[in-house]
């Protein structure tokens, strides 16, 4: 079985750690909009544009609760690594950055178009939850002919 192709695309799986599960709740659910799946007192999944993305409590985060990032430059910008994400339809991506503008989301980088006139030209855009969990959300025109194009 070849990894790095398939026939039909699957939802990921992601967890990563939070300082409060009630302030993930309150990122996820309501700044993001993602419906909220099974959860515990240590846990809770959240549908992330049909992606299985799960906030685990640690408490072993540190004294402000803060995950450290690391930047790399792309595009003239500070990207935080590491950072997770999904791509998205462009018509999605423009209603949700719209809805995070509204919300007067804190962006790492703004809403802009990388690479413009470029192969691989996306929309794209970064944030921060509450720990510092670094997300990206971007999209193409035409996904199936610009992902991984090289």
């Amino acid at each position: 079985m070849e990894t790095t192709k398939t026939s039909k695309l699957t939802p990921f799986h992601i967890a990563v750690p939070v300082r409060d599960i009630a302030e993930a709740r309150a990122f996820y659910g309501g700044i993001l909009g993602c419906s909220e799946g099974r959860s515990a007192a240590q846990w809770v999944d959240f549908n992330l544009f049909g992606h299985q993305f799960v906030c685990h409590l640690n408490p072993n985060l540190g004294k402000d609760g803060q995950l450290a990032s690391h930047y790399n430059g792309v595009d003239g910008h500070g990207v935080p690594v590491p950072h997770y994400g999904v791509v998205l339809e462009m018509p999605v991506w423009e209603v949700l950055a719209a809805r995070l503008k509204e919300a007067g989301v804190v962006f790492v980088i703004e809403p802009y178009v990388r690479f413009a006139g470029e192969v691989g030209e996306q929309a794209t855009l970064f944030l921060m939850d509450p720990t510092g969990n670094a997300l990206e959300f971007k999209a193409f025109a035409d996904i199936s002919g610009q992902l991984f194009a090289t």
